[in-house]
């Protein structure tokens, strides 16, 4: 799945490029022209998870078309895999791993103790996805929807397991000066990473 996202943000890097350049830029000078504080890791999360958005899109509409029947009956092709098959990492895994993002962001933005949120949005951003393949031509298939909405139940679970976790953290590791500079690191990390295995030549 990361390799998915990897291949994604191969082939619209220019897009992301430029759509980073947009949002930083406009966020910035709404940041000083109304006085506002900066809370970078903030910024980032956010920032993160519309890139994350930009390439779902991407990954739902443009990578491994699949031309076959629409499903609508429930659990029909989730239980036609064999659990070793390629198939089965691939289309059920995979469609649940998809969403584990969506569920983290979702339970991180709306600060809801139920899960019930998570849920509904899930299902709803799922049901779209798969409303939008359908129209275009692709396939749509009620399984998926059922497997996208597990995946925002395990973001649910993993925030609420790692916030858990972080209220037993010592004062400082909480605190927005080093949350600031963990995100900047993350971000660095990632830029060096990208640059010395030049991973761009790696996937295409």
């Amino acid at each position: 799945m990361f390799d998915l996202f990897l291949k994604a943000a191969h082939n619209v890097w220019p897009m992301i490029f430029i759509f980073t350049v947009i949002i930083v830029s406009i966020r910035i000078a709404y940041l000083i022209c109304n006085k506002q504080k900066l809370v970078l890791y903030k910024e980032i999360t956010m920032f993160c998870f519309i890139i994350y958005i930009l390439l779902l899109y991407y990954i739902v509409t443009f990578q491994d078309n699949n031309y076959g029947t629409n499903n609508f009956i429930p659990l029909k092709e989730i239980l036609r895999y064999n659990l070793n098959s390629k198939l089965f990492l691939k289309n059920i895994i995979g469609n649940i791993l998809l969403f584990v993002p969506f569920g983290i962001f979702v339970t991180y933005y709306v600060k809801s103790k139920s899960i019930i949120p998570v849920i509904l949005l899930s299902f709803l951003i799922s049901s779209s996805i798969e409303f939008a393949q359908g129209v275009i031509g692709r396939t749509c298939d009620v399984d998926d929807v059922i497997l996208n909405s597990i995946g925002g139940i395990l973001g649910y679970h993993l925030y609420k397991l790692v916030n858990k976790r972080m209220l037993k953290l010592p004062k400082f590791m909480k605190s927005q000066l080093f949350l600031d500079l963990l995100s900047l690191m993350s971000i660095l990390i990632i830029i060096y990473l990208t640059f010395k295995f030049n991973f761009w030549r790696i996937i295409s």
